[in-house]
Order: structure tokens, then C-alpha cells, then sequence
């Protein structure tokens, strides 16, 4: 039974795929409107890492809609690395598509060209068991849902099964004291682990930011007026990492971005990294004896006893400039009833995490048990400036890399006492504080 909700998933995923197929081409529309009238609303997409993921939604979901009201729906796919300039356009513009995809803290920094879509989003939580409470951290800006939230794309650890087993090790180290301890022990063996620090997109924050929370260090207080980062939780935190790199990794990976690490993988180079489910995609479709000994896991547990995780989340807004925001209502409310986003997630397999607890144990999370930890990351997850409230600030703190360069100036040989003091100077600057 699904947590908080019904359980709307008996049967196998077979089962599943087709019943919700099925479902979101014959759905009750129920308040839809604008049945016969000539209307085209655009939606604006990342093109999907998972191939089916867009083909369900343009082959499938697109045509049903279209078909029961008369409204067609624009997929207007971008590329990830380039889909917050294109929001940002269209947002300083107003000319563009009725909704967008998000990531990260998008809705606080264009929520003003945002619609109010909270009646969206708590009703699709009624129907589907219920919100985490992570996924409203990246959407209710000011008290207003900006966006409804969709899903979290995690990042893990992911190891070596066969190369931790060799140097003693059968499940996951719990915390990151005994990661350190087998990392050693890997090296040793030759297979040192990599953690990206250079300036990436997504796989420095990704391991940097739990580090820090896991010691009890943040970047300021929960009141957003505070400096925090010098504190003995951050200086034990870099510490750490300094040590974490020194003893179980290589050089290059100072200057590593987002592709370096995934290249390092598959060529057999490192024996842990931190990164989204995507290597285990690759491997299974490119590299199957790689897959057969790849793992995933939660983060380690810090001193604090708490393990932490960054909150990666999509979600779905409506601009304020649309022409046509009831039919682009109506849409996204029909999107999130319970027959059409199962399918979509379904149509995802595995890869989006969903933030609705009805789906906590769909079918898609037995498919492969490698999965499963990224559906429990979520409860742990946070955006970059947490547990102060998300801000344009913390946004602007995430792209100067002030945590990352932090770390990464420690790793390089710089004192402990230098970067914190330097990320103390930077934050004072961004959230404009004495």
C-alpha cells in the first residue's frame, strides 16, 4: 500500500504501462474545458535523458489531451544545458510558451513571471498521497505556489561492486569516515575514486553541499540574515575533503566537470563518484559488463549522525504572459491527475523520482532494486542554501560556486581557515550583510 494514499498499482509493470496508457487516453477529463475551440498551448521540455520519457508524451499524452478537448499541446524541447536561457528569454520577453519545465531554484528566480498555481498543486497532492515536504521547498516562493512539482532527478553514490568487495567491503560504507577508510584501500588497489570539483553543472554541488550538511556546517542561518559558514562544522567538513582527495583520488579531478567523471567510469578509471542514475542507464545500453557491478547508495552519514542529499527537482509553471491560462490550467491540472502522470512516470523508468507519495512503491522501483535509493534520497534532500529560505541570493551563491571553490581551493592546498574566510567575504557580498 502506497504511503499516505491508495494504492493504485496492483499488478505487474507490464500491467502498469498499460493501464496507464491506457488511462491517459481514455480519462474522465472532468473540469477540462474548451472542448471545439481551436487553442494551442505550449509546453517547454528538456529533452529527456530516457528516449520513451518525451516519445510517451508526444505519441501518447499530447494526442489524448487533444483529442478530449480540442486543445493542442506544443512540446517544445530544449537541451538541459540550455533550457534556463531559454526560460529566462521568455520570461524577460513574454513571448514564448504558455508553461515551462524548471530545475533547481528557477521558480524563485522568475516567480514573478509566474502564475499563482496552487489550487493546481494541492489538489494533485489530494489525489496522489501527498507532497514531500522537499518538493515545496523548490516551488512555494513568498507563501504562492509558483510551479507544481514534478520530480527529483537524485544524486548518489555509485560504486563498484566487484572493486569494493576486493578491498573487503560487501555493502556500502555508512558513513564518511569508512568511505574515506576504503577509499584508501581502493587506491591501494588501483581503482581510486572521483568526485568531481571542478566547475560542472550539477555532479560538484551534488556531493559538496551534503558533505557540508552531514558535518553540521551551512552556508547561512535558517532566518537567511546570517553568515554561517564559519563554523567548526565547516572547517571539519573541508578537512575531510581535503583528506578524501589526497588519499582516494587523483588530481584531475580539480579540474573535472559533469561528462569527466561518467567518462572516468565507464573507462574503468575510478571506483566511486557521485552522479544521477544516468551511469546505470548508460551501462546497462552501452557497457552491460560495467553494469552488472555498478551500484547506487545513499550518501554517508556524517559526525551529526544525518546524511543529506541535494534535491535536484523539476517542476511545472505557467507564465504570466500566457494568452490562453485557463486551457493552460486545465492542462497541467489534467497532467497531474493520477491516469496521466503515473504514466509518465512510468515512461520515465525510474529515472524521476517522484515527489507524490502515491507513487512511493509503484512498480517502477521493482524493476531494478538500484534504483530504490533514489526515491529514499528525497526525504533528505535539500536545494543549495538550505535550511536558510531559498533566495535570488542563494541562486547567486550556487552559480559562483562559492561552496564548490571552497572545497576545491582546500583540496589544491590552500588553508582551511583561507577558503572559509574567502566563502565568508563572497556571501556577505551576494546576501549583502556586514
Amino acid at each position: 500500500m502506497a504511503r499516505n494514499g491508495r494504492n493504485i498499482f496492483a499488478g505487474s509493470r507490464r500491467d502498469f504501462l498499460k493501464a496507464a496508457a491506457i488511462g491517459a487516453v481514455g480519462s474522465a477529463f472532468g473540469p477540462v474545458a474548451g472542448r471545439g475551440q481551436a487553442k494551442t498551448i505550449g509546453f517547454m521540455h528538456p529533452s529527456s535523458f530516457i528516449k520513451a520519457y518525451d516519445e510517451f508524451f508526444q505519441r501518447k499524452l499530447a494526442p489524448a489531451y487533444e483529442n478530449a478537448t480540442g486543445v493542442r499541446v506544443n512540446y517544445e524541447l530544449t537541451s538541459v544545458g540550455g533550457l534556463q536561457t531559454r526560460v529566462a528569454t521568455v520570461a524577460e520577453t513574454g513571448n514564448g510558451p504558455d508553461i515551462t519545465c524548471n530545475a533547481f531554484s528557477w521558480p524563485f528566480l522568475y516567480g514573478e513571471k509566474y502564475l499563482d498555481v496552487g489550487d493546481i498543486a494541492e489538489d494533485a497532492g489530494r489525489e496522489n498521497g501527498g507532497w514531500y515536504d522537499s518538493a515545496k521547498e523548490a516551488v512555494i516562493v513568498g507563501g504562492v505556489w509558483k510551479a507544481v512539482p514534478f520530480a527529483n532527478i537524485g544524486q548518489l553514490m555509485c560504486w563498484r561492486q566487484d572493486w569494493f568487495k576486493e578491498a573487503g567491503y560487501d555493502t556500502f560504507p555508512d558513513t564518511w569516515d569508512e568511505l574515506l577508510q576504503a577509499g584508501i584501500k581502493l587506491k591501494k588497489n588501483g581503482h581510486p575514486m572521483g568526485f568531481e570539483l571542478g566547475h560542472g553543472f550539477g555532479d560538484n554541488h551534488g556531493w559538496l553541499y551534503p558533505l557540508l550538511w552531514s558535518y553540521g556546517g551551512k552556508e547561512m542561518e535558517p532566518d537567511g540574515k546570517r553568515i554561517a559558514i564559519d563554523s567548526d562544522g565547516t572547517a571539519h567538513a573541508v578537512d575531510y575533503c581535503r583528506r578524501l582527495f589526497k588519499e582516494t583520488m587523483t588530481d584531475e579531478v580539480l579540474g573535472w566537470t559533469d561528462t569527466n567523471n561518467n567518462e572516468a567510469w565507464f573507462s574503468e578509471q575510478i571506483s566511486c563518484t557521485n552522479n544521477a542514475a544516468s551511469i546505470l542507464y548508460v551501462g546497462k545500453r552501452d557497457f552491460p559488463d560495467i553494469a552488472k557491478v555498478t551500484q547506487h547508495a545513499l550518501n554517508p552519514r556524517g559526525p551529526t549522525g544525518a546524511r543529506f542529499h541535494m534535491l535536484n527537482p523539476w517542476s511545472h509553471s505557467i507564465f504570466s504572459h500566457s494568452k490562453e491560462p485557463e486551457a493552460a490550467r486545465a492542462f497541467l491540472r489534467w497532467l497531474m491527475q493520477p491516469e496521466q502522470v503515473s504514466a509518465w512516470y512510468a515512461a520515465g523508468d525510474s529515472y524521476y523520482a517522484p515527489y507524490l507519495h502515491a507513487y512511493d512503491n509503484a512498480p517502477m522501483w521493482s524493476t531494478d532494486p538500484r534504483w530504490v535509493p533514489y526515491r529514499d534520497s528525497i526525504a533528505t534532500s535539500h536545494l543549495p542554501g538550505w535550511p536558510a529560505p531559498i533566495s535570488r541570493a542563494s541562486s547567486e551563491s550556487v552559480a559562483k560556486l562559492v561552496v564548490v571553490d571552497m572545497f576545491a581551493k582546500a583540496c589544491a592546498g590552500t588553508s582551511t581557515k583561507d577558503v572559509i574566510a574567502q566563502a565568508a567575504t563572497q556571501l556577505k557580498q551576494i546576501y549583502r550583510v556586514t
